[in-house]
């Protein structure tokens, strides 16, 4: 099963290899023996179309308006699409904790829809070779924690993705003009939780360096097995979904399975073409390999605002996440806020800001955790981030830009002796994507 799903995805990715680059604004033109166009519009004028995109992560929405640069082509009755980006990141950081490393963080989406019947049939793949261009299963992030590898928690570090982020299957079928029935299937992929992961979330679009919130609101977005079900009337959008709960283990280039164990719902809706929010709720069946008997129930909610620009766009984004572990009942909450500004066309400043609850899993460092240590409220820390870069238009179809950010954190006394005072963290990065 793995070598047929790996053979395939080479397939698409070798069939997109030399599309022609078009604006998100426009629609390409059906070839000749084609048939009738496809019902996807990249300028998206309603929800539905906006759906029909799918150039977003798993079955997620952002506001209408969102632009989506990737390029595209007509290949026969198929349209043809690829969308990515790539940072070459050195970070320096400060204090006790701080730790320097040059990596890059980067993901490719290559995309192919057709009519099929009745309705839409989407095949997309989700890759990135952040398991070769990340060493030692982390790159360092200052009070990061998440997931596990070869026994011992990742703290302070952010974990790489899968080489395999995606590989999915979706199909939409037009219930008249105003409702759209939809199924997703994924090996790997991402269920109905949380707001658009942020890789791929337009107010994120040019900081490299993951939210210390990721596992309270998206770290769903690389699940497996999932399948989802949702309905779109006007609007709103409801899904549900079913998906395996355990997080990817320490080897990233394969595919993880399991059965299916934990469920998750979502309510979007997107009451004008600059706003979107959601509303969602998860139950995932052990999903820490140090806490094989804890479940935990998760909520977020979101809202985000993008408009456009006559020279670029302005993104912004607001998410709670809340934790709350199964059994024993204790919460943890994340918060953030991020907004990207893209001005006079090649210049983009943004800023994140978040507060987040760790554990004592903090304090463990690199250590191996002591048998049966369960997880307890530790502290609340804040991090605050600003940054800027500058586009060149140096490789034809690809944007490139120069930029770099800066990070100042909220310590807490009780977390002073051991990360000090004012440990900051700066990055410098080299992006390679597609778009103005």
């Amino acid at each position: 099963m793995n070598h047929l799903i790996f053979r395939c995805t080479v397939a698409l990715v070798c069939l997109l290899s030399p599309p022609t680059a078009l604006s998100q604004a426009q629609t390409p033109s059906p070839a000749p023996d084609a048939g009738p166009p496809l019902a996807i519009a990249m300028d998206a004028d309603t929800f539905t179309d906006a759906i029909l995109r799918h150039d977003s992560s798993g079955t997620s929405a952002q506001p209408d308006s969102t632009p989506a640069p990737m390029l595209m082509s007509m290949r026969g009755s198929w349209m043809l699409m690829f969308h990515g980006v790539a940072f070459l990141n050195d970070i320096q950081q400060s204090g006790p904790r701080g730790h320097d490393r040059l990596f890059s963080t980067n993901w490719l989406m290559p995309m192919a829809q057709r009519r099929l019947g009745p309705g839409t049939l989407t095949l997309r793949a989700m890759l990135s070779l952040e398991p070769a261009t990340v060493t030692h299963r982390l790159y360092p992030e200052l009070f990061q924690v998440g997931e596990t590898a070869f026994g011992r928690p990742i703290v302070d570090g952010q974990h790489p993705h899968d080489f395999f982020m995606e590989l999915a299957a979706l199909y939409d079928l037009r219930l008249g003009e105003h409702a759209l029935l939809s199924f997703y299937a994924a090996p790997t992929g991402d269920p109905a939780m949380g707001p658009t992961a942020y890789p791929h979330r337009a107010s994120a679009s040019e900081d490299p360096i993951a939210t210390l919130g990721h596992h309270l609101e998206d770290s769903t977005h690389i699940a497996d097995d999932v399948v989802t079900l949702g309905l779109t009337y006007g609007k709103a959008l409801i899904e549900v979904s079913g998906f395996h709960g355990r997080e990817p283990d320490e080897y990233r280039w394969d595919l993880d399975s399991g059965r299916i164990d934990s469920w998750s719902a979502r309510l979007t809706a997107n009451p004008g073409r600059n706003w979107s929010g959601q509303y969602s709720v998860a139950r995932l069946h052990r999903p820490e390999a140090l806490n094989p008997r804890q479940d935990v129930l998760r909520m977020t909610a979101s809202i985000m605002y993008n408009r456009p620009r006559r020279d670029g766009n302005w993104a912004s984004t607001l998410i709670w996440g809340r934790n709350q572990n199964l059994p024993g009942g204790e919460v943890f909450n994340g918060y953030t806020a991020e907004s990207t500004l893209r001005f006079r066309l090649h210049h983009s400043v943004w800023t994140r800001v978040e507060s987040v609850d760790r554990t004592n899993q903090l304090l463990l460092g690199s250590a191996s955790p002591l048998p049966g240590l369960e997880e307890h409220f530790l502290a609340r820390v804040q991090a605050y981030t600003l940054g800027y870069d500058r586009g060149f238009a140096v490789i034809s179809r690809l944007s490139t830009a120069l930029g770099g950010q800066v990070t100042l954190y909220g310590v807490p006394p009780a977390l002073r002796p051991v990360y000090g005072s004012q440990p900051k963290g700066a990055v410098l990065f080299l992006r390679l994507g597609f778009g103005p």
